[in-house]
Protein backbone atom coordinates (compact mmCIF):
# COMPACT_ATOMS: atom_id res chain seq x y z
CA UNK A 1 0.00 0.00 0.00
CA UNK A 2 1.14 3.51 -0.77
CA UNK A 3 3.18 5.21 1.94
CA UNK A 4 0.91 8.26 1.52
CA UNK A 5 -2.00 6.34 3.03
CA UNK A 6 -2.77 6.41 6.75
CA UNK A 7 -2.04 3.08 8.42
CA UNK A 8 -5.42 1.91 9.73
CA UNK A 9 -6.14 -1.58 11.16
CA UNK A 10 -8.80 -3.69 9.44
CA UNK A 11 -11.32 -3.42 12.30
CA UNK A 12 -10.98 0.35 12.53
CA UNK A 13 -11.40 0.85 8.78
CA UNK A 14 -14.46 -1.42 8.77
CA UNK A 15 -16.04 0.58 11.60
CA UNK A 16 -15.27 3.80 9.75
CA UNK A 17 -16.87 2.50 6.54
CA UNK A 18 -19.90 1.31 8.51
CA UNK A 19 -20.56 4.87 9.69
CA UNK A 20 -20.94 5.99 6.06
CA UNK A 21 -23.55 3.41 5.00
CA UNK A 22 -25.86 2.59 7.88
CA UNK A 23 -28.95 0.61 8.56
CA UNK A 24 -32.07 2.39 9.73
CA UNK A 25 -31.68 0.33 12.92
CA UNK A 26 -28.38 -0.51 14.59
CA UNK A 27 -27.53 -2.25 17.84
CA UNK A 28 -24.25 -3.25 19.45
CA UNK A 29 -23.72 -6.92 20.24
CA UNK A 30 -20.48 -6.74 22.17
CA UNK A 31 -18.05 -5.32 19.61
CA UNK A 32 -20.19 -6.61 16.76
CA UNK A 33 -22.68 -4.27 15.10
CA UNK A 34 -26.18 -5.47 14.19
CA UNK A 35 -27.66 -3.51 11.27
CA UNK A 36 -31.07 -3.60 9.59
CA UNK A 37 -32.18 -1.42 6.68
CA UNK A 38 -35.28 -2.88 5.10
CA UNK A 39 -33.29 -5.48 3.20
CA UNK A 40 -31.49 -2.98 0.93
CA UNK A 41 -27.81 -3.98 0.54
CA UNK A 42 -25.77 -6.44 2.54
CA UNK A 43 -23.88 -3.65 4.28
CA UNK A 44 -27.04 -2.19 5.84
CA UNK A 45 -28.55 -5.60 6.68
CA UNK A 46 -25.75 -7.66 8.17
CA UNK A 47 -23.96 -7.95 11.46
CA UNK A 48 -20.48 -6.45 11.16
CA UNK A 49 -18.16 -9.01 12.74
CA UNK A 50 -15.27 -6.99 14.19
CA UNK A 51 -13.87 -7.44 17.68
CA UNK A 52 -15.52 -9.87 20.08
CA UNK A 53 -19.18 -10.71 20.74
CA UNK A 54 -20.50 -10.73 24.34
CA UNK A 55 -20.60 -14.55 24.45
CA UNK A 56 -18.94 -17.56 22.87
CA UNK A 57 -19.11 -17.57 19.05
CA UNK A 58 -21.80 -20.26 18.73
CA UNK A 59 -24.09 -18.45 21.19
CA UNK A 60 -23.43 -15.18 19.36
CA UNK A 61 -24.45 -16.77 16.06
CA UNK A 62 -27.71 -17.94 17.64
CA UNK A 63 -28.46 -14.46 19.03
CA UNK A 64 -27.69 -12.81 15.68
CA UNK A 65 -30.05 -15.28 14.02
CA UNK A 66 -32.87 -14.40 16.42
CA UNK A 67 -32.31 -10.64 15.95
CA UNK A 68 -32.67 -10.78 12.17
CA UNK A 69 -35.52 -13.29 12.13
CA UNK A 70 -37.47 -10.99 14.48
CA UNK A 71 -37.22 -8.25 11.83
CA UNK A 72 -38.28 -10.45 8.95
CA UNK A 73 -34.78 -10.49 7.47
CA UNK A 74 -32.62 -13.42 6.50
CA UNK A 75 -29.68 -13.40 8.95
CA UNK A 76 -26.45 -12.21 7.34
CA UNK A 77 -22.94 -11.50 8.62
CA UNK A 78 -20.15 -9.38 7.10
CA UNK A 79 -16.85 -11.05 8.03
CA UNK A 80 -13.64 -9.08 7.37
CA UNK A 81 -10.39 -10.95 6.80
CA UNK A 82 -7.91 -11.14 8.34
CA UNK A 83 -9.32 -11.11 11.86
CA UNK A 84 -12.67 -12.83 11.47
CA UNK A 85 -11.47 -16.42 11.24
CA UNK A 86 -12.94 -17.64 14.54
CA UNK A 87 -16.33 -16.07 13.93
CA UNK A 88 -16.35 -17.31 10.35
CA UNK A 89 -15.82 -20.87 11.56
CA UNK A 90 -18.77 -20.51 13.96
CA UNK A 91 -21.07 -19.27 11.18
CA UNK A 92 -19.90 -22.10 8.92
CA UNK A 93 -20.57 -24.66 11.67
CA UNK A 94 -24.13 -23.32 11.93
CA UNK A 95 -24.68 -23.92 8.21
CA UNK A 96 -24.33 -20.33 7.01
CA UNK A 97 -23.25 -20.18 3.36
CA UNK A 98 -20.29 -18.10 2.22
CA UNK A 99 -20.51 -15.52 -0.56
CA UNK A 100 -17.65 -14.36 -2.77
CA UNK A 101 -14.89 -12.06 -1.54
CA UNK A 102 -15.36 -8.30 -1.62
CA UNK A 103 -12.19 -6.23 -1.84
CA UNK A 104 -11.72 -3.11 0.24
CA UNK A 105 -9.50 -0.85 -1.86
CA UNK A 106 -7.71 2.28 -0.70
CA UNK A 107 -5.91 5.16 -2.39
CA UNK A 108 -4.48 8.52 -1.56
CA UNK A 109 -6.47 11.52 -2.78
CA UNK A 110 -3.30 12.77 -4.43
CA UNK A 111 -3.32 12.21 -8.18
CA UNK A 112 -6.65 11.11 -9.66
CA UNK A 113 -8.66 13.29 -7.25
CA UNK A 114 -6.68 16.38 -8.29
CA UNK A 115 -7.53 16.15 -11.98
CA UNK A 116 -10.46 18.24 -13.22
CA UNK A 117 -13.38 15.98 -14.24
CA UNK A 118 -13.49 15.31 -17.99
CA UNK A 119 -17.11 16.48 -18.07
CA UNK A 120 -19.21 18.74 -15.80
CA UNK A 121 -20.32 16.98 -12.61
CA UNK A 122 -23.11 18.17 -10.32
CA UNK A 123 -22.75 17.65 -6.57
CA UNK A 124 -25.80 17.69 -4.30
CA UNK A 125 -26.58 17.06 -0.64
CA UNK A 126 -29.70 15.03 -1.49
CA UNK A 127 -30.42 12.38 -4.13
CA UNK A 128 -33.24 13.60 -6.38
CA UNK A 129 -35.50 11.29 -8.39
CA UNK A 130 -33.15 11.38 -11.38
CA UNK A 131 -30.21 10.31 -9.20
CA UNK A 132 -32.24 7.49 -7.63
CA UNK A 133 -33.29 6.34 -11.10
CA UNK A 134 -29.66 6.47 -12.25
CA UNK A 135 -28.30 4.25 -9.46
CA UNK A 136 -28.74 0.63 -10.47
CA UNK A 137 -28.12 -1.69 -7.53
CA UNK A 138 -27.01 -5.03 -8.97
CA UNK A 139 -28.52 -3.96 -12.27
CA UNK A 140 -32.00 -3.35 -10.86
CA UNK A 141 -34.12 -0.37 -9.86
CA UNK A 142 -34.01 0.64 -6.20
CA UNK A 143 -36.51 -0.67 -3.62
CA UNK A 144 -38.45 1.76 -1.38
CA UNK A 145 -36.00 1.29 1.52
CA UNK A 146 -33.06 2.54 -0.55
CA UNK A 147 -33.58 6.30 -0.18
CA UNK A 148 -33.36 6.15 3.62
CA UNK A 149 -30.15 4.08 3.56
CA UNK A 150 -28.54 6.35 0.96
CA UNK A 151 -29.12 9.40 3.15
CA UNK A 152 -27.27 7.89 6.13
CA UNK A 153 -23.75 8.94 7.10
CA UNK A 154 -22.27 12.34 7.83
CA UNK A 155 -23.20 14.76 5.01
CA UNK A 156 -23.30 12.39 2.03
CA UNK A 157 -22.59 13.98 -1.35
CA UNK A 158 -24.36 12.79 -4.50
CA UNK A 159 -22.53 13.25 -7.80
CA UNK A 160 -24.23 13.11 -11.19
CA UNK A 161 -23.52 13.74 -14.86
CA UNK A 162 -26.22 14.67 -17.36
CA UNK A 163 -25.29 14.57 -21.05
CA UNK A 164 -28.76 14.66 -22.62
CA UNK A 165 -31.85 16.68 -21.76
CA UNK A 166 -34.69 15.12 -19.81
CA UNK A 167 -36.40 12.71 -20.08
CA UNK A 168 -33.10 11.00 -20.90
CA UNK A 169 -31.56 9.41 -17.80
CA UNK A 170 -28.47 10.67 -16.03
CA UNK A 171 -25.29 9.40 -17.63
CA UNK A 172 -23.51 8.60 -14.35
CA UNK A 173 -23.96 8.84 -10.59
CA UNK A 174 -21.89 8.17 -7.46
CA UNK A 175 -22.10 8.78 -3.71
CA UNK A 176 -19.37 9.89 -1.31
CA UNK A 177 -19.12 10.38 2.46
CA UNK A 178 -16.11 11.94 4.19
CA UNK A 179 -15.38 10.31 7.55
CA UNK A 180 -12.25 11.01 9.62
CA UNK A 181 -10.29 12.11 6.55
CA UNK A 182 -11.42 9.13 4.45
CA UNK A 183 -13.68 9.57 1.43
CA UNK A 184 -15.83 6.45 1.14
CA UNK A 185 -17.20 6.15 -2.41
CA UNK A 186 -20.14 3.95 -3.31
CA UNK A 187 -22.98 3.60 -5.83
CA UNK A 188 -20.78 4.33 -8.86
CA UNK A 189 -23.10 3.70 -11.81
CA UNK A 190 -22.71 4.59 -15.49
CA UNK A 191 -25.76 4.07 -17.71
CA UNK A 192 -25.04 1.49 -20.41
CA UNK A 193 -25.49 3.90 -23.33
CA UNK A 194 -22.85 6.26 -21.86
CA UNK A 195 -20.11 3.80 -20.98
CA UNK A 196 -16.46 4.01 -22.07
CA UNK A 197 -16.42 7.80 -21.88
CA UNK A 198 -14.51 8.17 -18.60
CA UNK A 199 -17.63 9.09 -16.64
CA UNK A 200 -16.88 6.82 -13.66
CA UNK A 201 -13.56 8.62 -13.23
CA UNK A 202 -15.31 11.98 -13.65
CA UNK A 203 -17.81 11.46 -10.80
CA UNK A 204 -15.10 9.99 -8.58
CA UNK A 205 -12.75 12.91 -9.29
CA UNK A 206 -15.47 15.41 -8.43
CA UNK A 207 -16.14 13.65 -5.14
CA UNK A 208 -12.40 13.47 -4.49
CA UNK A 209 -11.88 17.19 -5.11
CA UNK A 210 -14.78 18.02 -2.79
CA UNK A 211 -13.33 15.77 -0.08
CA UNK A 212 -9.85 17.29 -0.45
CA UNK A 213 -11.33 20.76 0.01
CA UNK A 214 -12.84 19.54 3.29
CA UNK A 215 -9.64 17.94 4.60
CA UNK A 216 -9.86 14.50 3.03
CA UNK A 217 -6.60 12.58 2.66
CA UNK A 218 -7.52 9.09 1.45
CA UNK A 219 -10.25 7.18 -0.34
CA UNK A 220 -11.91 3.84 0.31
CA UNK A 221 -14.25 1.79 -1.83
CA UNK A 222 -15.57 -1.76 -1.89
CA UNK A 223 -15.89 -3.95 -4.97
CA UNK A 224 -16.73 -7.59 -5.65
CA UNK A 225 -13.70 -9.72 -6.47
CA UNK A 226 -15.46 -10.91 -9.64
CA UNK A 227 -15.98 -7.37 -11.02
CA UNK A 228 -12.97 -7.37 -13.33
CA UNK A 229 -13.78 -4.13 -15.24
CA UNK A 230 -14.16 -2.12 -12.02
CA UNK A 231 -10.99 -3.62 -10.54
CA UNK A 232 -9.04 -2.70 -13.67
CA UNK A 233 -10.31 0.89 -13.47
CA UNK A 234 -9.45 1.27 -9.78
CA UNK A 235 -6.00 -0.23 -10.31
CA UNK A 236 -5.31 2.38 -13.01
CA UNK A 237 -6.25 5.09 -10.52
CA UNK A 238 -3.76 3.72 -7.98
CA UNK A 239 -6.06 1.86 -5.59
CA UNK A 240 -4.57 -1.10 -3.75
CA UNK A 241 -6.15 -3.83 -1.63
CA UNK A 242 -6.33 -3.09 2.09
CA UNK A 243 -8.27 -6.24 3.09
CA UNK A 244 -11.23 -8.38 2.11
CA UNK A 245 -14.57 -9.37 3.57
CA UNK A 246 -17.33 -11.78 2.66
CA UNK A 247 -20.90 -12.39 3.68
CA UNK A 248 -22.24 -15.43 5.48
CA UNK A 249 -25.97 -16.06 5.13
CA UNK A 250 -28.13 -18.27 7.35
CA UNK A 251 -30.09 -21.16 5.83
CA UNK A 252 -33.52 -20.14 4.56
CA UNK A 253 -36.48 -21.08 6.75
CA UNK A 254 -38.54 -23.95 5.42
Amino acid sequence: MSAALPLVPVDDLERLAARTWRGSEEEAHGDWLLRAGGGFTGRANSVLVVGAPPSDPSSAVAEVTRWYRARGLRPCAAVPMPGGEQADAAFAAAGWTRDEDNLVLASSLVGWAERPPSTPVTLAAEPDDAWLDGYRYRGAALPPAAAAVLRTGNRPVFASVRLDDRPAPLAAVARGVLEDGWLVISAVTVAERYRRRGLAIAVMAALGADARARGGRACLLQVAASNAPALALYERLGFTEHHRYHYRTAPALR
